[in-house]
């Protein structure tokens, strides 16, 4: 998958191209059918598919949080669009300038003049432009004046409620991966570099690794059943099961969040290199245990209750 940061100079090869424009955050089930539509349009013209995202999210721009709310940072949501077979991603920059642009100068500086769009996909409650005083209907219209098709997507539902970021996020938030996983299509993970902890782990036998997490949602503090794997030019090379746990360790005070994982069967050196780790199962909160012996007692539980939660993996 090709990735552009701009929207001006666009190859000849990716002109016409059928593209889903969305925030796409999490990658969910609605966002895979809403990519689909659009994978099916670009396929019946003969067309390349493209998706194109705003980076930074606009809540970003416009209401910046001390804690991030994404649930993928960039290289993992160009992962995961690169795996539903786009061929282009236009990550746009979102900036005073492009929040300035009316709805009617978005559609011509940077869907006509710009990528040259052949047709665009967007869900039905689509908004653009300064004020977001554009949306489907609008969109619609100008496509319709300027040459270029556009399809009106409806959202996938879960029962009575539409599949949302939101939705995921909270289910992260109260400890419930599992749900998470069904609303998304696959395990949420969080990546980062392994980098040197206390090794307090290998004192008492279970070696960590050890990440911070930056540039995305902050889920339950707790233990979860995992499964790991370590990332090399944007592709898994190794996967392993464990456990790990995410948060302050009551017993130690860590001053910010930590995820230490440890990886059942595995004998290696792990420091410097990227890890992707899927949040399976919450298996239980943060305990402040009187000493050590208490800890291993209570990790070789977690070993064990983690090894049920993955049986099936």
């Amino acid at each position: 998958m090709k990735i552009f940061r701009h929207y001006r100079d666009i190859p000849g090869a990716f002109q016409g191209a059928v593209v889903a424009v969305g925030n796409f955050d999490g990658v969910h089930l609605g966002h895979q059918a809403l990519i689909a539509k659009a994978a099916h349009n670009a396929h019946e013209r003969g067309a390349a598919l493209g998706v194109l995202a705003f980076e930074p999210h606009p809540q970003e721009f416009f209401r910046p949080q001390s804690e991030s709310f994404r649930l993928t940072p960039f290289r993992v949501k160009a992962r995961l669009l690169a795996e539903l077979g786009v061929d282009a991603m236009f990550a746009l920059p979102f900036d005073a300038q492009m929040a300035a642009k009316s709805a009617q100068e978005f559609v011509l500086d940077v869907l006509v003049e710009g990528l040259g769009v052949g047709c665009v996909v967007v869900g039905n409650d689509f908004q653009f432009g300064k004020g977001r005083a554009g949306n489907a209907t609008v969109l619609s219209y100008m496509g319709a004046m300027e040459g270029f098709g556009v399809e009106i997507f409806a959202p996938v539902a879960d029962g009575a409620q539409k599949i949302s970021s939101t939705q995921i996020r909270q289910a992260l938030k109260e400890g419930r991966p599992d749900e998470a996983a069904r609303l998304l299509g696959h395990y949420w993970a969080v990546e980062a570099r392994v980098e040197h902890g206390d090794k307090r782990g290998r004192t008492i036998g279970v070696p960590t690794a050890n990440m911070r997490l930056t540039d995305c949602l902050t889920p339950a503090f707790g233990v979860y059943a995992v499964r790991a794997s370590v990332v090399e030019d944007e592709r898994i090379v190794e996967r392993h099961l464990g456990v790990a746990n995410f948060g302050v360790r009551p017993m130690f005070e860590t001053a910010e969040p930590l995820l230490e994982t440890f990886l059942f069967d595995f004998d290696g050196d792990l420091y410097g290199k990227h890890l992707s780790v899927e949040l399976v199962a919450y298996l239980r909160s943060e305990m402040d245990l009187p000493d050590l012996d208490a800890l291993k007692a209570q990790i070789d539980k977690d070993v064990e209750a983690a090894r049920r939660a993955l049986l099936s993996l």
